[in-house]
């Protein structure tokens, strides 16, 4: 399956990936997760599983971490349907909607995290989203809440509302323009934070960055969805004024940059990862100024995912060797564009 954010289109989608939000809960008298047996573990997986088959509107998939292969679990983490600590859980599990927007993990760090994942800049929708199943989910299961603190966490950084919401962004004119370091020590000043494409402790590859709020106690909901959309907004509209930058000043250099990234993906046999999500970057943007025609954001979002280690790995059948996937790698691309 792939991820809706992955295959549709949305607003602001040429700078704007993904709009997410993810709710921390748990349930009453009830050990976390780190301390719970496998007996109560495999129950409370059921408990879930019941509350959301209440939702006559979407269907939702079963994936027990205990029951599949590392490399199926790592397929779920490269479409951002899982966190790489569900990945590592004995106890966890995760069920996900039919359409891929919707993942609610399991025995995690937390009894349940509800993610939500929009493409283009959604935050509001994405918050709605998730608002929505967490309400199916408290109709039946009695939440660890507290009048004064909110929702109680696991870990004491998501005390509060729970919520963690981010947007994924394409940044390459900033970065070129030499900018991009002063926009992210901005954001760190304000309270939010930058991570990788695969969140905390992931390295940036491919000009992307997740902006996230740190703060999830004495704020509403809506004001870390407004304060998130809010930043977005503005980084959009400075990325922006980079891509004008380099249009009008260094325009040739430019589409040279895109067309030799767009050759070297065309007609490579062999590529890294890390190669491929730079040049793809550098194709995406040369897409988004209209110097690539019939190109879509969606082909490009496959592309970037199934171009991943493991989905490389899924594609071919078999677990590979890091040489034998860059081969491969290399051949998905080909027939891709």
């Amino acid at each position: 399956m792939m991820a809706g954010w992955i295959t549709q289109e949305g607003p602001q989608n040429e700078i704007v990936l993904s709009s997410r939000v993810r709710l921390a809960r748990n349930i009453v008298n009830t050990p976390f997760p780190s301390y719970l047996s496998i007996e109560d573990a495999h129950k409370l997986i059921n408990q879930v599983k019941e509350a959301v088959d209440r939702d006559g509107t979407q269907s939702y998939m079963l994936y027990n971490m205990d029951s599949m292969s590392a490399l199926d679990k790592q397929v779920l983490l490269e479409k951002h349907l899982i966190s790489p600590d569900l990945a590592k859980s004995t106890k966890g599990a995760a069920l996900v909607s039919e359409d891929g927007l919707i993942s609610i993990m399991i025995n995690e760090e937390d009894h349940i995290r509800i993610q939500s994942i929009l493409p283009g800049l959604q935050m509001k929708n994405a918050w709605d989203l998730g608002d929505k199943v967490d309400d199916l989910l408290e109709e039946t299961l009695d939440y660890s809440y507290d009048e004064k603190l909110g929702y109680l966490t696991c870990c004491p950084t998501n005390v509060g509302t729970g919520m963690r919401a981010s947007s994924m962004v394409h940044l390459p004119a900033l970065n070129m323009i030499g900018n991009i370091s002063k926009i992210l020590q901005t954001v760190t000043q304000i309270g939010l934070t930058i991570r990788g494409m695969y969140g905390e402790g992931t390295e940036f590859q491919g000009n992307l960055f997740q902006i996230s709020n740190q703060i999830t106690l004495g704020l509403s909901e809506d004001e870390i969805v407004e304060n998130i959309n809010a930043v977005t907004t503005q980084i959009v509209e400075k990325e922006r004024e980079a891509r004008n930058i380099l249009m009008n000043n260094n325009r040739i250099q430019l589409e040279d940059r895109v067309w030799r990234a767009w050759g070297i993906l065309k007609n490579a046999r062999v590529i890294t990862s890390q190669e491929a999500m730079k040049l793809l970057s550098d194709v995406r943007l040369g897409m988004d100024l209209g110097i690539i025609k019939n190109l879509t954001v969606t082909q490009l979002n496959e592309i970037m995912i199934e171009t991943q280690p493991a989905n490389v790995q899924k594609y071919a059948g078999e677990e590979l060797t890091p040489e034998a996937r860059d081969i491969i790698r290399a051949e998905i691309i080909r027939k891709k564009l």
